[in-house]
């Protein structure tokens, strides 16, 4: 008995260690205890990642959403604050169309956007997220909301409009209502305002023009020692033949008979008006001694200019109200007179009278008298001619050769080069429209041109009297401006002369060169800037033979183009205008080109390069083709 006890304590012993540490059955109980934790653990993260995904994809829509909405915006949204449908609706397209109703199973999609004070575009997306596992712990659903923002932020941008103000500018395009000149002057305005609206803080922008037709009015822009002391004209003068010749000689005397006159006050303004006074007979007898007497009624404003300010032209007039006067002349008499022929030739003339005390002071304008080149009653009389502010191009030469031009000789295709005092060939030369006669045409413009002197008794053509001297209104250095100075300014131009597109894009180089006779003012300040010119016209090129412009009268002149040449003048107009468009490109300037109401042309695109041309055949793709501009110039970005 004993030794059946003793063997049976070991084995009792063995069993309770071994049931002590045997886990086998704690494992189900851990496992049960655990899968609610574990379960909650899984389902959060699948339904976090939904959640989160959701949340990537609706910040990256919100943000299409602005930054579309942000660049529907035009010129008009920022200068009226209103923000129109079209804006609304192109945002919700883009947010659609990256985030569709229903995406990744969420419900209650909402896009909402709003028009900041500094015009930036900011937006508030939401959407909620139905939960799966996560329903289990009372949650059903995960709510998502972002924000964003989008808007444009600017480096210091100096903007060159170079704009075509030639005759054909008067004119309406097909479904508008106002001449192009005035949608013109409408857009840059709204131009101004979207550029303005959406500046940040601390940055600067500013704002030339250069309005141009066969020639540019830069001359109050230049230093006296960039102009000639002497230039030479197509002129004329009276010389006595030796002979003379008896004429009648006559008394008048006026009275008043009805209606009025009195001076207008005189003000400023960028030319001299066209007068509107009609003189009309209403009555007229001769007697057999040749005297005479009639009425006359006048009606109207008549002009006259002073253009000796270089802040403009000082106009004065006197306003007839349907003026009526009897003249009387009575033959008194005969008298002997010289009889003159006219010299018509190249003559030089001293114009030293329009420069300040030094070379480096402006240009103070003024008139040079021209004595004995007016018609002779019974002598010749002088004519006065006034500068406007227009000029003669440096020296050049005839190309023939576009792709290798050399600018030491074409000076005027040089937009950096800063003129000698003393060299005439650097520097420029005024325009004096008056004495620039055209030799030998007619003024029914029958005739042809002689290079040669001609003695006459003809009466040639004159540019100015013809109205084949256009001046531009002056252009403007770029400067910092406000609504009310772009709108006085562009209020001022007025469309007249031909298309020569050359000129408008050397001045306007030459205005916005960082590195050019302007470098001081031009360079950059404080931090880069962005330089965009902006060259708009309505017309093909259109140069015309008898036009006196920044080159002179062309076929007298033949400083950069002769009648004899293979090429024709159009051709060397816009040859030229292609090399200034390289020379501008070259100083890291941006050009864009419009075409307004006609069909972009090849010239103009090439120009401006692939994105950077538009074609505006209205107002509405005008103002268009500005708010594109606007939003490239600007930095369009997200900005939160």
């Amino acid at each position: 008995m004993e030794h059946a006890t003793d063997t049976a304590t070991p084995i009792t012993s063995d069993v309770l260690c071994r049931l002590l540490h045997d886990r086998a059955g704690n494992t189900l109980a851990l496992v049960a205890a655990a899968i609610l934790p574990i379960l909650g653990m899984v389902g959060g993260g699948i339904d976090m990642g939904r959640s989160y995904l959701s949340q990537s994809r609706l910040q990256q829509a919100c943000d299409s959403g602005v930054l579309a909405a942000r660049k529907k915006l035009g010129s008009q949204i920022a200068a009226t604050g209103e923000v129109p449908d079209d804006v609304a609706a192109t945002g919700n397209k883009f947010f659609n169309l990256n985030f569709r109703d229903g995406s990744y199973g969420t419900e209650s999609r909402d896009f909402e956007m709003t028009l900041e004070n500094d015009y930036a575009i900011s937006g508030v997306a939401t959407v909620t997220v139905p939960t799966t596992i996560m329903k289990v712990f009372g949650f059903d659903e995960v709510p998502i909301q972002v924000e964003c923002e989008a808007r444009l932020n600017f480096s210091n941008t100096d903007v060159m409009m170079v704009l075509d103000t030639t005759g054909s500018m008067n004119q309406t395009n097909p479904g508008d209502s106002q001449p192009k000149i005035e949608v013109l002057r409408d857009v840059v305005k709204s131009f101004h305002a979207q550029l303005e609206g959406s500046k940040s803080a601390g940055t600067r922008i500013r704002y030339g023009f250069v309005p141009y037709s066969s020639n540019v009015n830069v001359g109050w822009l230049l230093k006296s020692g960039w102009m000639v002391d002497n230039w030479q004209y197509q002129g004329r003068k009276a010389v006595a033949t030796g002979q003379v010749e008896t004429y009648d000689t006559y008394a008048e005397t006026y009275q008043d008979v009805s209606g009025s006159y009195a001076p207008i006050t005189s003000y400023q303004a960028t030319s001299c008006p066209t007068s509107t006074a009609r003189w009309r007979t209403l009555s007229r007898s001769r007697d057999q001694l040749g005297n005479e007497t009639g009425t006359v009624k006048v009606t109207g404003i008549y002009y006259w200019c002073d253009f000796s300010d270089s802040a403009g032209v000082t106009v004065n007039g006197t306003r007839y109200n349907d003026y009526v006067y009897r003249y009387t002349k009575t033959k008194t008499g005969t008298a002997v007179r010289d009889v003159y022929k006219w010299r018509y030739k190249e003559y030089p003339y001293d114009v030293r009278f329009l420069k300040g005390a030094s070379d480096d002071s402006p240009l103070i304008g003024g008139s040079l008298t021209v004595p004995m080149a007016g018609w002779p009653s019974p002598s010749p009389t002088p004519i006065q001619a006034w500068f406007r502010g227009c000029i003669e191009e440096r020296s050049t030469y005839e190309i023939d050769d576009y792709g290798n031009v050399d600018l030491s000789k074409a000076l005027d295709l040089d937009i950096d080069t800063v003129p000698t005092p003393g060299d005439p060939d650097t520097q420029w030369r005024p325009m004096l429209h008056e004495i620039s006669y055209e030799r030998s045409i007619d003024w029914n413009g029958w005739g042809s041109f002689t290079k040669s002197q001609v003695t006459t008794y003809d009466d040639y053509l004159n540019a100015q009297g013809a109205g084949l001297s256009a001046c531009p209104a002056a252009a403007q250095k770029l400067q910092e401006m406000d609504g009310s100075e772009v709108a006085d300014y562009v209020d001022s131009l007025y469309a007249a002369g031909s298309t020569y597109h050359d000129i408008g894009m050397i001045w306007g180089g030459r205005l916005l060169s960082p590195t050019g006779i302007f470098a001081d003012e031009n360079a950059d300040v404080g931090k880069s800037t962005s330089r965009n010119l902006i060259f708009l016209t309505d017309g093909e090129t259109a140069p015309y033979d008898l036009t006196y412009g920044t080159y002179g009268i062309e076929p007298l002149d033949q400083r950069r183009w002769t009648p004899s040449s293979g090429q024709s003048l159009t051709q060397v107009v816009e040859g030229r205008f292609t090399v200034a468009c390289s020379e501008v490109k070259k100083r890291n300037i941006t050009v864009w080109v419009i075409s307004f109401g006609l069909e972009l042309n090849p010239l103009l695109s090439d120009c401006a390069g692939p994105g950077h041309a538009f074609e505006a055949r209205d107002a509405a793709s005008l103002n268009d083709a500005f708010s594109k501009i606007a939003g490239s110039i600007g930095d369009l970005r997200v900005s939160k």
